[in-house]
């Protein structure tokens, strides 16, 4: 969105600071670089090898995918669907007056001149029009979380795998070369042992805890409310659970779905993990009392069990819509030996690495005993371990910024027409999706039934 802050900005919070990595970890940032200006620069793409899309809800997200969309070369937008007739006319103004628009998906994803679907519903009609563009024929690129019931995940996965289309989902940070660099020196061992992850999100103002300006001619005469709730039981039209969908159980995935699934994403990336095998969530609703049915504060304990991709490790998630601290985000990896910390724009890797010798001395018993036994005990001490052995190893901390104008938006985008172009896979097809997806939605699930959910994250399904 040209003219509005994006939420997800990159906040220069390392600027300045030193970048050591590896000879190969920057011989690998360096071709990266050179592979996303190539593919910038359209060389190659002829007049006919245009792939033509169609947007399906444009509202805040159906208008940042949109317009980054068509920051990629080659690619050209054919039409546009939303329930909001305001909406409609917007897309017009701004991607041309020969626009398709509709109020009805079902006649975008059976016309021919359309390639591929951006599905930026609310969460409640995801897997449905996803399922039905790919059977379809159409290549869908769909917003997080890829499903809104952890029941709809195996069979959008299903129809993925039967019609063979591209389908990317939209957790960008699964492009991000803030994560690939991170994961390459994870992998090499940065922070030893990995034992703990701590993630969270926190925001302190209305239009982040989802109360969006309204228009002001919200009503049954330019909304197609019927159409938004088919399938559900009836209700009165509701502005705000058309305009603020995030608030309600009925039509999004709470805190959880909007932002849980983001943390796990990074971290599975990183992890190479499937998921974990246990999840429990615990939260309220503790500032934003405007009717919502979801919390505001929640927080998730989830147990990742060991696999020969990584170690057993526990995970830690909290979203906090009315933070003293304002709007941050950060993944920390703790490992045996250092913790790297995961921020908006890069990370930093620093190093606490225990003495070979356990320690005698300080907050220690040592101090309790009569001085001779004291004196004995510095001196047995001393001939087992040696001066060297004493000392804690160090090793030089690591810090990473991302380029000034790199944006993993771009990129995830840039690497869902490649492969709609070339029939190549993407970064995030529906199974790491919905396997990052799941967990979040388990959390919804533990938090109103008041118990913890047991996983099966290889067979994706609730045990």
């Amino acid at each position: 969105m040209k003219n509005q802050p994006s939420r997800r900005k990159f906040i220069r919070q390392l600027g300045g600071t030193s970048l050591l990595l590896a000879a190969g970890s920057l011989q690998s940032f360096t071709l990266g670089e050179s592979r996303e200006r190539t593919i910038a620069s359209g060389s190659g793409i002829s007049s006919n090898d245009k792939i033509r899309f169609a947007t399906v809800g444009l509202g805040i997200m159906g208008n940042a995918d949109t317009d980054t969309a068509l920051k990629v070369p080659g690619v050209e937008m054919v039409a546009a669907c939303d329930l909001y007739k305001g909406r409609l006319a917007r897309a017009k103004e701004k991607y041309g007056n020969n626009i398709y628009t509709t109020q009805d998906y079902r006649e975008l994803i059976h016309r021919k001149d359309i390639d591929a679907i951006i599905i930026a519903t609310s969460d409640h009609w995801h897997s449905r029009v996803t399922i039905e563009a790919l059977n379809a024929g159409k290549a869908v690129y769909c917003e997080k979380p890829v499903v809104q019931k952890i029941s709809d995940g195996l069979p959008v996965i299903a129809a993925q795998k039967k019609t063979g289309k591209t389908m990317q989902v939209g957790s960008q940070r699964v492009s991000s070369i803030v994560y690939k660099k991170a994961k390459e020196l994870y992998k090499a061992g940065a922070i030893g042992q990995l034992n703990c992850i701590e993630a969270s999100f926190d925001r302190q103002d209305a239009l982040g805890a989802w109360e969006y300006t309204m228009p002001t001619d919200g009503s049954p005469q330019t909304v197609d409310w019927d159409r938004y709730i088919e399938g559900m039981n009836k209700m009165p039209w509701d502005p705000k659970k058309f305009f603020w969908w995030r608030n309600y159980r009925d039509f999004g995935t709470g805190v959880a779905g909007d932002l849980f699934v983001h943390l796990l994403s990074g971290i599975h990336l990183i992890t190479d993990s499937m998921g974990p095998k246990i999840i429990f969530a615990s939260g309220q609703t503790n500032y934003w009392k405007d009717g919502r049915d979801v919390p505001d504060i929640m927080t998730a304990i989830m147990q990742y069990p060991e696999t020969k991709e990584h170690p057993s490790f526990q995970v830690m998630l909290r979203v906090n819509f009315v933070s003293g601290q304002g709007e941050k985000g950060v993944t920390r990896f703790i490992g045996n030996e250092g913790v790297m910390e995961m921020l908006d724009s890069g990370f930093t890797i620093s190093h606490s690495i225990m003495s070979k010798a356990p320690g005698i001395g300080g907050w220690d018993a040592l101090y309790s005993y009569p001085q001779a036994m004291q004196d004995e005990l510095m001196k047995q001490y001393n001939q087992k371990w040696s001066a060297e052995d004493q000392k804690r190893p160090q090793k030089p901390a690591v810090s990473y910024t991302a380029p000034e104008d790199y944006d993993e938006h771009k990129e995830h985008f840039i690497n869902f027409f490649e492969g709609v172009r070339t029939g190549k896979p993407v970064v995030e097809g529906p199974e790491f999706a919905f396997r990052a997806a799941a967990p979040t939605l388990a959390c919804n699930d533990s938090y109103f039934q008041k118990k913890i959910i047991n996983w099966d994250p290889v067979n994706m399904k609730v045990v």
